[in-house]
């Protein structure tokens, strides 16, 4: 057993549950950054910046609670329509947060990895995230996944166009293109796909992230505006994961519930 699964082990001891219970892999979209603000008074991009802090302090609390990877919605396609200048300053909060943050990856044996696409954003930011992929390339811990100009669409798209080359070079048949074929041309190749889906903010939509992968994921939607997401409302999550029946589209003749 390595050390991840021994804290997986341990987290779902401490929790009352069996370490098949816990959730392998965790998606976030962070909302509520700017309400926050708003609340406090303060400028939109204040929330951003607690935002961030938060986003760290939960990816660490997932290092330690033996979660194999984490996923965060950090900037959508979309998110390009807001005004100008609150775009900038996500650009500039960006590209020095992925720098801060190469010695705690490390210092936790967690590999960062970008989905989304690179062109579009400010060379500062694209630089920023191919260093932050290159000093943590080797680790072998957590996976921590940061979408920037994301967008589920696209990643569709993306890999749709791919696996067309590849046709096209004669490289691929059609018909060996199945469900297997089109995750091995996503964003997120090598990562399994969410067990459950984390949105706060009380927000009740999907947002065009990650459509393929969460076809199955467990939903939990809290009120709770992102900066003030703590380690607490984590475990709620979890707690609320596990107590999920996960049927696939099968029936379970034990369930009251065989919808």
């Amino acid at each position: 057993m390595n050390s991840m699964e021994q804290k997986l082990a341990a987290t779902a001891e401490r929790l009352g549950l069996q370490p098949e219970q816990m959730p392998r892999h965790i998606a976030v979209i962070m909302d509520g950054n700017g309400r926050w603000a708003q609340q406090q008074g303060l400028p939109r991009y204040e929330g951003h910046g607690q935002g961030a802090r938060t986003a760290e302090m939960i990816s660490l609390r997932c290092v330690d609670l033996g979660i194999q990877s984490v996923t965060l919605y950090v900037f959508s396609t979309e998110n390009w329509r807001r005004p100008q200048e609150e775009v900038d300053a996500l650009m500039h909060l960006y590209s020095a947060y992925l720098v801060s943050i190469r010695g705690t990856l490390i210092d936790n044996n967690v590999r960062f990895v970008h989905l989304g696409r690179m062109e579009g954003l400010p060379l500062a930011v694209q630089e920023a995230l191919l260093g932050t992929m290159e000093v943590t390339r080797d680790n072998t811990g957590m996976v921590l996944a940061m979408a920037l100009n994301y967008s589920g669409r696209a990643e569709i798209v993306d890999a749709t166009q791919a696996i067309a080359e590849k046709v096209q070079r004669g490289e691929l048949r059609a018909e060996e293109i199945d469900e297997r074929v089109v995750s091995q041309h996503l964003y997120t190749k090598g990562l399994p796909d969410p067990d459950l889906l984390i949105r706060t903010a009380d927000e009740l939509r999907v947002s065009n992230f990650l459509l393929w992968q969460i076809s199955y994921s467990e939903f939990f939607v809290t009120e709770t505006l992102w900066p003030d997401f703590d380690a607490s409302d984590l475990e709620k999550a979890i707690l609320a994961y596990a107590e999920r029946n996960r049927r696939f589209g099968a029936i379970d003749t034990g369930s009251k519930s065989q919808g």
